[in-house]
């Protein structure tokens, strides 16, 4: 199985930082695309960012110029760095792998637990 848990969320004052970390573990044979996904109260889970093995990253309009996604595939992590943050942002962020492990070999979407960002005005 694979897990992905999250770190980093907190509470911060609009126009802020935040740097949001996801590791992934367990029987991982291979991890394919990553991304951040974020979800507010009342509002359905949207894309923030995916970042592939291979090919150029993918943001959604909203976070254009003022988030960026990396990953370090030797510690098969993934952050979301977020800068200039608005109250908009506020909402759970859920780490997302493709990813095949030993008792799951074919590709499939594992996710994480989310942790909580709060942007205050």
């Amino acid at each position: 199985q694979v897990q992905l848990v999250e770190s980093g969320g907190g509470l911060v004052q609009a126009g802020g930082s935040l740097r949001l970390s996801c590791a992934a573990s367990g029987s991982i044979l291979s991890i394919n695309a990553m991304g951040w996904y974020r979800q507010a109260p009342g509002k359905q889970r949207e894309l923030v960012a995916v970042i592939p093995s291979r090919g150029t990253t993918t943001y959604a309009d909203f976070v254009k110029g003022r988030f960026t996604i990396s990953r370090d595939n030797a510690k098969n992590t993934v952050y979301l760095q977020m800068m200039s943050l608005k109250p908009e942002d506020t909402a759970v962020y859920y780490c997302n792998a493709d990813a095949r492990s030993w008792a799951a070999p074919s590709f499939r979407s594992w996710w994480g637990q989310g942790t909580q960002v709060t942007v205050s005005s």
